[in-house]
């Protein structure tokens, strides 16, 4: 297709829609014909961003005899969203183009998107650190990368975090303790570097849900839950899922010598010791000893696994022939 094949309304609306909303826009051409437009879409705040607690990424793909066929909309990356408030939109945006086919679009979707955003202004789904959902009332605090948690929960978990670097650096040499990177705050959720004044957040009052939150108690659901967790581990122990379970250290890489695998020699009271049981990866010796007399009995190969002494993989032991 064509850039002469496309309705001229559609490059006038671009026009626009850059005028609008540029720099935040993205407009998608190829060869000359525009494919799409990709958006982040905040809530109305007058521009105090610190009060947009929500957003996504709408991004419209255009057909090509838009507006004659409706285009796609998908909303990507929401934060703050629950899936019950981007399912009314994706129905509200699905009547939307029904009711709409023929005419340009693409401005009234984005309004539309912003204007349900300004009315859900307001994180939705729980604070992964304590728990609890947020409610009228709490003190939260919006990271840089779009997350949310009450002020004092993300205190809590920076000294605890802070705290246990701590206890982690004593641990090492003096030398890897001069090297080590200083502690850094990080996103609970997405790992991003953040930084907050941990003073500051303690002082904010505890959750409102958290106050009136009963006393835990084990009920017999959550009884039955450890119940399966506990079978489920022990199964998992058993089949070799787990690591580090009654590990006193590290399993190390098992090298042996050709020592290891010298036969039994024969006791001072005349009596042999039992040979080594052969496996199915047994070499045997065919040649003859210097007595004359037929050569040892079979002999298992070296057990080597892992690397070899010379720190190169491989099976041939120290002493091997090379």
């Amino acid at each position: 297709m064509s850039a002469a094949n496309v309705d001229e309304r559609v490059f006038e609306e671009l026009q626009a829609l850059e005028a609008i909303f540029s720099p935040d826009i993205i407009i998608k051409w190829e060869d000359g014909v525009p494919k799409g437009v990709e958006m982040n879409v905040l809530p109305s705040t007058c521009d105090n961003t610190d009060e947009q607690y929500v957003r996504l990424t709408l991004e419209i793909c255009l057909s090509p005899d838009y507006p004659e066929t409706s285009p796609k909309v998908i909303m990507r990356n929401p934060r703050g969203l629950d899936d019950r408030i981007l399912s009314c939109m994706q129905s509200d945006i699905e009547d939307k183009l029904n009711e709409n086919i023929g005419h340009l679009i693409v401005y009234e979707l984005i309004e539309m998107v912003r204007e349900c955003l300004t009315q859900c202004n307001l994180p939705r789904g729980q604070c992964v650190i304590c728990l609890h959902g947020f409610v009228q009332g709490d003190i939260f605090i919006k990271t840089p990368c779009f997350h949310y948690f009450h002020s004092q929960c993300l205190s809590k978990h920076f000294i605890a975090g802070k705290k246990y670097y701590e206890e982690e650096l004593d641990k090492l040499p003096a030398w890897q303790r001069m090297e080590a990177k200083a502690y850094q705050q990080t996103c609970p959720v997405c790992r991003s570097t953040v930084q907050f004044n941990v003073d500051d957040l303690k002082l904010a009052p505890p959750p409102v849900e958290s106050i009136d939150a009963q006393p835990f108690h084990l009920t017999d659901e959550i009884r039955s839950m450890q119940e399966r967790m506990a079978a489920l581990m022990a199964h998992q122990i058993s089949r070799g899922g787990v690591i580090g379970i009654g590990d006193t250290e590290p399993p190390p890489l098992i090298i042996t010598d050709p020592a290891d695998q010298q036969e039994p020699k024969s006791s001072t009271s005349g009596t042999q010791s039992a040979p080594r049981p052969e496996t199915s990866t047994s070499v045997r010796t065919t040649g003859n000893s210097a007595s004359g007399a037929p050569a040892s009995p079979t002999r298992p190969p070296y057990r080597l696994r892992g690397f070899n002494r010379r720190g190169k993989p491989g099976r041939r032991g120290r002493g091997g022939s090379r």
